[in-house]
């Protein structure tokens, strides 16, 4: 019988005193061994969170020109989008978790965007979307151009989802995001909690124990559906 309940939440080396950050590689071979065993209904929705060590990733619709200036390695992987950057400071989620017939690949995505949201909404931070673009924006200012806090880009194979969404939660994490062309975005920035508050931000671990609740509740579908 396929097994059913809540979203279970694991911390790769999070939780760790110090903590840990993932390899890329690595974190993508735990990540497809949990996705085989939740398309198969072997167990219930899962979402990994991690903080990588350096890495810039490729997703197919990556032009050569949106790569490194400096010839920095990239590893390139099979979800949607374009080229992203994944390192310390910045809190990486992986739900993995089986999609239904009312609930597909965009909706899904805008639910993962409004868990964040309402995250920010509860730091003091007023963040939405931008038309024509994924992703968690906050309202360009002046001086300033509209600017992402967190990206997302997915896969969906056998109903069951793969990749998520990168949050950049201290100053580090945005960066290395000057030696590339983000998401084959040019025409605007990328930020930070901790630029946007002013201040030290929660740890990681923090922000993805504040997370859980929000993505329980908008993805609830796949806990409360049961999966054939």
């Amino acid at each position: 019988m396929p097994v059913g309940g809540a979203l279970e939440f694991r911390y790769l080396g999070l939780a760790d005193e110090p903590p840990t950050r993932g390899e890329y590689r690595a974190t993508w071979d735990v990540q497809r061994a949990v996705h085989a065993r939740v398309a198969a209904g072997e167990i219930g929705p899962q979402v990994l969170f991690v903080e990588h060590d350096p890495v810039y990733t490729a997703g197919r619709r990556t032009l050569p020109e949106e790569r490194p200036f400096d010839g920095t390695p990239v590893v390139d992987v099979d979800r949607g989008g374009k080229i992203t950057y994944h390192g310390p400071g910045q809190l990486v989620g992986y739900p993995i978790v089986t999609l239904t017939r009312t609930i597909g690949p965009l909706e899904y995505v805008r639910r993962l965007e409004q868990a964040v949201i309402d995250l920010l909404a509860g730091l003091g931070v007023s963040a939405g979307r931008v038309d024509g673009r994924t992703g968690v924006w906050l309202p360009a200012s002046p001086g300033r151009p509209e600017r992402k806090i967190c990206a997302i880009g997915i896969r969906v194979a056998k109903m069951t989802t793969l990749h998520g969404f990168a949050f950049n939660v201290r100053g580090e994490s945005t960066g290395p995001f000057g030696n590339i062309i983000p998401c084959g975005i040019s025409d605007a920035g990328v930020t930070s909690l901790e630029h946007e508050v002013g201040a030290p931000p929660p740890s990681l671990l923090a922000i993805g124990r504040a997370l859980e609740p929000l993505l329980n509740d908008h993805l609830s579908f796949a806990s409360a559906t049961p999966r054939n």
